[in-house]
């Protein structure tokens, strides 16, 4: 949203006074955000961003940006930075290891209410996802694969796959698949043998991946496109793009239950004015809106009471208890200790 610009031709010193007085005063009421654009973008915008503003009567100046990786460039280029980035909360644990983000003052922020552990020091859970299996329903109709061992079986399931082409969640995937039980997937990842283990699974599949996807709005439009016949990604985006016609639909077995989040740059032009802003938007009241145009699941467990979100919505949401009971929680302790390495060693697999 930009500024209105006040021409005038001809202006006393005192009247110049007071514009430029006015114009440095709402300047400090607009805040600038970063989040991944598409139809997620678009409905943080809908139910969070643009309510919360005019509650409290400032401007919200939105951007799409690349991830935390441009938090780095911006803070080495001794760039502007942004006032609160929107942030998956594995990259938010690692910036935050990094010195990137500014620790977060939970005085201001509420999050009592809040589901345990969708909150750091650092970032405060906005919404909960899954990363889900998706199929094309054309080519499977309703018998798509409901696990992931499913979807790294090429005989049973022929066609062609698309995986992220970032490291996130594909080694705790291909040890599912490889017959890893949820609960001992992370203890095994945290060991070279069991990255090596998930690394030998994924190269097994490599062959039938057709696409390796960056975004989310890439894996969706995949789906739409019928481009792949199947993919992991993140279910609210499959969602969007079914209300369009796309034939596809995913299970939450097995998913990834994670949670996005906002956090603060170290350096944010209006850090205090930010703080306040993600009070706001942690409030049970706004976080229940996103429900409306995206099927993720809000961190303030609060936003399930009292008819703020409809109980048929509810009960597509990830973080309902029916579908996160199915499913795996993210440990971002492991993100924190060996994502770098895991990342080299995907990235050399991917060039092979």
């Amino acid at each position: 949203m930009k500024l209105n610009k006040i021409s005038i031709s001809v202006l006393a010193l005192s009247g110049s006074i007071l514009v430029a007085s006015m114009t440095s005063a709402s300047a400090e009421d607009v805040l600038s955000i970063a989040s991944w654009g598409g139809s997620y973008q678009d409905a943080q915008s809908k139910a969070l961003f643009q309510p919360a503003a005019k509650e409290m009567g400032i401007t919200i100046k939105e951007e799409t940006y690349g991830g935390m990786s441009d938090v780095r460039l911006r803070s080495k280029s001794g760039a502007t930075q942004w006032d609160i980035v929107a942030s998956g909360s594995g990259s938010a644990a690692r910036a935050a290891a990094e010195g990137l983000l500014e620790p977060l003052d939970y005085k201001v922020i509420d999050v009592s209410t809040f589901y345990p552990g969708l909150y750091t020091e650092y970032c405060v859970g906005s919404d909960v996802y899954s990363v889900v299996d998706a199929w094309n329903t054309k080519t499977y109709g309703e018998n798509g694969p409901r696990s992931w061992a499913d979807f790294f079986d090429v005989k049973k399931f022929p066609g062609t796959r698309s995986l992220r082409d970032k490291y996130d969640i594909n080694f705790q995937i291909a040890l599912l698949a490889d017959g890893v039980p949820k609960e001992k997937v992370y203890e095994v990842l945290s060991t070279d043998e069991g990255m090596k283990r998930a690394l030998d699974k994924l190269r097994e599949l490599k062959p039938h991946v057709a696409v390796w996807w960056k975004s989310g709005a890439q894996h969706a439009q995949l789906m739409k496109d019928g481009e792949v016949d199947m993919t992991t990604g993140w279910n609210g985006r499959f969602d969007v793009v079914r209300k369009d016609g796309a034939k596809v639909d995913y299970d939450f077995n097995q998913g990834f239950l994670d949670y996005d989040c906002f956090a603060i740059p170290k350096g944010a032009p209006h850090k205090e004015l930010a703080m306040k802003f993600l009070a706001k938007i942690s409030e049970a009241k706004i976080q229940a809106n996103l429900a409306k145009y995206i099927t993720y699941g809000p961190a303030n467990k609060k936003a399930y009471e009292n008819g703020l979100i409809d109980e048929k919505v509810a009960k597509t949401l990830p973080s309902y208890p029916a579908n996160a009971e199915k499913q795996l929680r993210i440990n971002l302790d492991w993100y924190t200790k060996y994502g770098e390495k895991a990342s080299a060693m995907f990235q050399e697999m991917l060039t092979e």
